[in-house]
């Protein structure tokens, strides 16, 4: 398959329920796990973790898709802060599942999935539109070349 023709299928990745719910949103995607505590402003949903990939950028109303979380038991502090202040994920998907990630995960109430069939990190692209059906244990993917945008 030509890496164009690639470009423009939707991909479709199974994994396991974490938080129950229907969500979709673009897609924000990093390699590098997210420090609740000190690494993100619950506020305007920003990480602002030093030498964080995703540095200055916003995951409020976005699927975030990340391994998992690191730091303190304060992530789930800081998740729940991003609920309050409807600056939360859209949805996560995440690779590890962990206390803190499950706990972070239910206090934000976003849809949220782990367990996956395939890598989610390798199947998605920041930019990328990506459909949540936790309760079914589907997330749905069209890239970003498919909705008009240029790849």
């Amino acid at each position: 398959m030509s890496e164009a023709a690639m470009a423009e299928e939707t991909i479709v990745i199974r994994g396991r329920k974490v938080v129950g719910g229907v969500s979709e949103g673009e897609a924000l995607v990093t390699r590098d796990r997210i420090s609740g505590w000190g690494g993100i402003d619950p506020r305007t949903g920003t990480v602002v973790e030093t030498r964080h990939a995703l540095r200055g950028q916003s995951f409020a109303g976005k699927v975030l898709v990340f391994p998992g979380a690191k730091g303190s038991s304060g992530w789930s502090a800081m998740f729940h802060m991003t609920r309050l202040m409807n600056t939360a994920p859209a949805a996560f998907l995440f690779n590890e599942m962990t206390t803190k990630m499950a706990l972070g995960a239910v206090v934000t109430h976003s849809p949220a999935m782990t367990g996956f069939d395939r890598d989610p990190l390798a199947c998605i692209e920041t930019g990328d539109w990506v459909r949540v059906d936790a309760d079914r244990g589907v997330v749905t993917i069209t890239r970003k070349s498919q909705r008009g945008d240029t790849p």
